[in-house]
């Protein structure tokens, strides 16, 4: 039976001059301690709530912490200079000594791609090109690159990740192609915190197709590609739906509006409510579940290991 695994995401909705130094490194120090696997951070340049990005408390939480690996899921790296992003992302593994996992995805056609200096044409072109550019800007001495987008000559990159060949990459996305394309190109998929069980549970099945038509879905270790979600949170056992109302307006104010989808994706209620929508998680097909909750969130980390994780394992 596959052991199940448990992260938590990192502090990073603030408003101006609102970031505790004191109280971020509490909360990270601690989800060692409650044995959180990892923490995890989400990347929103432009929108309509208040979000620190997430290389800097990435390289903040590396500080706090000894053992918590760290990621993001996801950069959307399609807006990134690939040249820029695999530095940043080698520096931190060293800083972090080999703790770093990085999620990435196209973003979709509907990104302010004109505020990134892009058009949106080509842009999975894009995505799919900067993406072997880092990989060999990690892995190789010097690279020769002669893209439709970048182009190099002998450029040296050092120091390489910790991590070799380089940290854990994971992919985000929803349709077919996207998924198919993870399977192609990374080491496992990461589920969206908007998109409910029901249709998590399709993208596995995908997924799963995937990994058989390439021939390395064996179950004798040939290619391990694990499958992971994030899923927004909210627990109250006093008031079940206080916890529902509070993480709604807590969605809104970080996707701008409340389509249905969004809200059937959030598990909200008591504990109990929240272990028995999390089991469907499982079921549908999570190895590792990454809670979000969006407020009261070391409150809601002792919750969750005290009264959720022991009822999934």
């Amino acid at each position: 039976m596959r052991r199940m695994r448990f992260a938590i995401a990192i502090p990073q909705f603030y408003s101006d001059g609102e970031f505790d130094p004191a109280a971020f490194r509490s909360y990270l120090t601690r989800a060692e301690e409650l044995g959180f696997e990892s923490a995890w951070a989400q990347e929103q340049v432009l929108g309509p709530d208040s979000q620190l990005a997430p290389l800097g408390v990435m390289t903040y939480a590396a500080a706090c912490t000894a053992r918590l690996r760290l990621g993001c899921v996801v950069f959307v790296s399609t807006l990134h200079s690939p040249v820029h992003l695999a530095k940043a992302l080698s520096t931190l593994d060293q800083l972090s000594q080999g703790r770093i996992e990085i999620g990435v995805g196209t973003g979709g056609r509907f990104r302010p791609f004109a505020a990134f200096g892009m058009q949106p044409s080509r842009y999975v072109a894009r995505f799919t090109e900067g993406l072997a550019l880092m990989k060999m800007l990690w892995t190789q001495p010097t690279v020769t690159f002669d893209g439709e987008f970048w182009q190099l000559k002998d450029a040296a990159m050092a120091p390489k990740p910790v991590q070799k060949p380089y940290p854990p990459l994971w992919f985000g996305g929803s349709g077919a192609s996207a998924l198919r394309r993870a399977v192609r190109l990374g080491d496992g998929f990461f589920g969206a915190g908007s998109s409910p069980t029901v249709k998590f549970a399709e993208q596995v099945q995908v997924v799963r197709q995937a990994l058989r038509d390439s021939g390395t879905s064996r179950p004798d270790g040939a290619r391990y590609f694990p499958i992971a979600k994030r899923v927004y949170i909210a627990i109250d056992d006093d008031d079940p739906g206080r916890a529902r109302r509070r993480i709604n307006a807590a969605l809104e104010r970080v996707y701008g509006a409340l389509p249905p989808s969004i809200e059937a994706a959030a598990i909200a209620g008591s504990a109990a409510d929240c272990v028995r929508e999390l089991r469907q998680v499982a079921d549908a097909g999570a190895e590792l579940i990454l809670f979000t909750p969006l407020f009261d969130q070391a409150e809601h980390a002792e919750r969750l290991a005290a009264d959720v994780l022991p009822q999934l394992r």
